[in-house]
């Protein structure tokens, strides 16, 4: 399979993954009118074009929390990649080592955090939730600490899950969910084989190791339900930033006003994120709400971006619009259930390409000189 194009990708991805894998990683919460808005906004901004400038020195290398990045660009955390590709948070996080870039590994993944740091040389990030169980949140830090993870990025914006209404029609939860997850399977012999078979155990590592006995995948949205803390506010973290001496990015941000409050809190970064649209449908677009935030809080702390990135075109839409780094999600596992490793390094390769071109064309040489400068302001 030869895909030439960045966005190809998701038309792989879902002929190869069972229904309710496919969905879970493609959908938004109710409606979905943010997931479209979040592709559609970006889509819509205009870069400026410049010509004759002398572009044979051009550079996309960045760096990040004193770390150095081929490309402005980090892997997202997601929950459950190692279900889209056999052990695939081990797979993605050496295509990112591979490309340069960092892997940021989910609380919730399949793979726990011992298996994969050994995996690769470059130092990884973490993701973390503000948990019910704060036993589980001193262990997982312990932990990550050991295995070298340099970076901690706390994802704020989901104190409950958000209505995902296509999970229950797809089977990834609702009623009969476990049979009708075996009959779709069986219907994915490909899939059913190198990740059904050979990629267990399927269980939520990180949490099983801390229990000591297996966390499924049928009890996945059962604790994450029981877990998640609507009772979060910014004290909570204030113990987590004492013990981590390392940076520390919040991820979640959609408001000005929670942007200052990273500020004042110390937070080395942010993420502004509406969850790839499933927690809070109805809400701006992550192209909508990084300009004010830039404007707000550009120079106190690094300011990443999420939701909506398909293509290099769109990493620099968001640079332009103020972001210092962009994390895909949706784009890689797209890429990771359909070609493994190798997809997510084409992957990376393609958006390479389409950022080169995209700055050739706008006379940016270096990622610094991507600024509000460069686009075109429509109506």
């Amino acid at each position: 399979m030869i895909i030439s194009a960045s966005t190809d990708y998701r038309a792989a991805a879902k002929a190869k993954l069972p229904p309710f894998l496919f969905h879970y990683i493609d959908g938004g919460s109710y409606n979905e009118h943010t997931l479209k808005r979040n592709t559609e906004d970006l889509s819509d901004i205009a870069l400026r074009q410049r010509v004759l400038k002398n572009m044979a020195d051009l550079s996309l290398e960045t760096e990040l929390f004193g770390e150095k990045l081929a490309m402005p660009i980090a892997l997202a955390p997601v929950g459950l990649t190692g279900m889209y590709a056999r052990r695939g948070e081990v797979q993605a996080a050496k295509a990112a080592e591979n490309k340069g870039i960092p892997f940021t590994m989910s609380t919730v993944s399949v793979c726990p955090i011992e298996e994969v740091a050994p995996a690769i040389n470059r130092p990884m990030w973490f993701q973390l939730y503000v948990l019910k169980d704060r036993g589980f949140m001193r262990n997982v830090l312990k932990r990550a600490k050991a295995a070298g993870v340099t970076t901690l990025v706390f994802t704020v914006d989901m104190p409950v899950p958000g209505a995902r209404y296509r999970d229950m029609r797809s089977g990834m939860s609702g009623p009969n969910a476990a049979m009708r997850r075996v009959f779709q399977s069986m219907r994915h012999p490909s899939w059913a084989l190198d990740v059904g078979v050979l990629g267990k155990p399927h269980d939520l590592g990180n949490i099983s190791t801390y229990r000591g006995e297996p966390t499924k995948l049928e009890d996945y949205i059962g604790w994450l339900g029981t877990n998640f803390d609507p009772s979060i506010s910014w004290k909570d973290l204030e113990w987590i930033r004492d013990f981590w001496d390392g940076p520390m990015v919040i991820k979640g941000i959609l408001d000005t006003e929670d942007a200052k409050d990273a500020v004042r809190f110390g937070a080395d970064g942010i993420v502004v994120s509406n969850h790839g649209g499933r927690q809070l449908d109805g809400v701006l677009s992550t192209a909508r709400a990084l300009p004010d935030i830039a404007d707000a809080v550009k120079g106190d702390l690094k300011i990443m971006v999420d939701s909506g990135i398909r293509t290099g075109l769109d990493v620099v839409r968001m640079l332009a619009l103020g972001a210092d780094c962009t994390l895909l999600g949706r784009s890689f596992i797209y890429a990771l259930a359909a070609q493994g490793q190798a997809g997510v390094e084409n992957l990376l390769d393609l958006y390479n390409k389409e950022m080169r071109v995209a700055m050739t064309l706008t006379g940016a040489k270096t990622i610094a000189d991507l600024n509000h400068e460069s686009l075109v302001k429509i109506g």
